[in-house]
């Protein structure tokens, strides 16, 4: 009998190794790589002949296909599909492991908000409720399995951005909840209210069974969708957790039990466009008039003056408190537009800024072309 070269004995170990090593991990059983690679090689003479056995017990080892690719950071099926085109080069031609980074899916997810997406086919969601630092320190390196991160403050609209994204992607079987729950001295409990959802469900009212939060009403999705989000999804409470390498732990380690894609027919839910908001190129002037700002440091107040069109000081104001002026102004009737309203509010804001951190304050001019109001006098 012919002795095997000195190489492929090398290899023909290596590429044992690797496989044993894949054939140890369950996650892999119902990988696409797994079994695309065990095919591969049993399509090659060469390499079956040399691996027939362990081909065979690798090959029984099948369970349903659940994924294409975890994007595991050491794929071991991948190695040895390297390894084993080496012998045969054939073997990487025929071969269509799934272990590039897949494509952002165009249009997932469907709303914007505070999150990072990672992998569309991954299973596992992570909310990290009021600790946004996670966001960016879970996604620095590979999370396997990890397929969205984000943060969640409110327990209704928020908790209703959360269900619509993930409703979208078939692939998110879990959601893991971390960091810590939202502004308790005011009563939002995002985390706890959330809980309750995935636990009990809403009552005829829209109103969160059992949630603690402040307005735990789900109002812009009907009970269809919340209940097949509660058979989608399957929650795992980790509150109060911020340590990374637990995360990162409890995230793959949920992924490696994922069950595949749901299943069952996703809601048809009413798509709510983006709209690009557009700058308004001219300005109307409020017939009312119009106001001049000033943060009065030394005092520790802000200063409103009202002017008529004409220049002409008729009002001053004093305040420690932005909502004491305009609520004020409003009910003087020196308002009577919605734009010059929004933009007294947002150089409000400014100025008490200015008070809190002594930041130097100079109004800012409304946008647009100035264009007077026509009277019709």
């Amino acid at each position: 009998m012919a002795k095997i070269p000195e190489p492929v004995t090398r290899l023909q170990a290596e590429l044992r190794q690797n496989m044993q090593q894949a054939m140890a991990a369950k996650k892999c059983w119902r990988c696409g790589c797994f079994q695309d690679t065990v095919k591969a090689l049993q399509g090659s003479g060469r390499i079956n002949t040399l691996l027939q056995a362990l081909l065979d017990e690798a090959s029984k080892l099948f369970e349903a296909k659940r994924y294409d690719c975890l994007g595991c950071e050491v794929c071991w099926p991948a190695v040895a599909q390297n390894i084993a085109a080496e012998c045969d080069p054939a073997v990487a031609e025929g071969s269509n492991c799934a272990t590039a980074e897949p494509e952002l899916q165009q249009g997932w997810p469907p709303l914007p908000g505070d999150y990072q997406v990672v992998r569309f086919q991954a299973p596992v969601a992570v909310c990290t409720l009021n600790t946004d630092h996670l966001i960016g320190k879970l996604t620095t390196g590979v999370v396997k399995g990890l397929s969205i991160i984000g943060s969640l403050h409110t327990e209704n609209l928020g908790i209703e951005h959360l269900i619509r994204n993930l409703l979208s992607n078939p692939n998110i079987r879990f959601l893991i909840l971390c960091g810590e729950d939202t502004q308790r001295a005011i009563g939002h409990l995002p985390g706890q209210s959330l809980m309750s959802l995935l636990r009990h469900g809403v009552n005829e009212k829209g109103r969160i069974i059992e949630a603690k939060g402040k307005r735990p009403f789900i109002k812009n999705l009907d009970a269809s969708h919340i209940k097949i989000f509660r058979q989608q999804v399957q929650l795992l409470d980790h509150i109060g957790e911020t340590d990374l390498a637990t995360l990162r732990d409890l995230i793959e380690e949920t992924a490696a039990n994922d069950p595949g894609p749901v299943s069952m027919a996703l809601p048809d839910i009413a798509s709510i466009p983006v709209e690009i908001a557009i700058t308004p190129q001219r300005l109307v002037l409020d017939p009312a008039g119009y106001f001049v700002v000033y943060p009065d440091q030394i005092h520790n107040r802000i200063t409103l003056e009202h002017y008529s069109n004409k220049g002409i000081l008729n009002r001053i104001f004093i305040a420690t408190d932005p909502a004491a002026l305009y609520a004020t102004v409003i009910d003087e009737g020196l308002i009577s537009r919605l734009d010059h309203a929004a933009y007294l509010g947002r150089e409000l804001a400014r100025a008490e800024q200015s008070l809190r951190c002594g930041d130097p304050y100079v109004q800012d001019r409304a946008a647009g072309d100035i264009q007077e109001i026509q009277t019709g006098k």
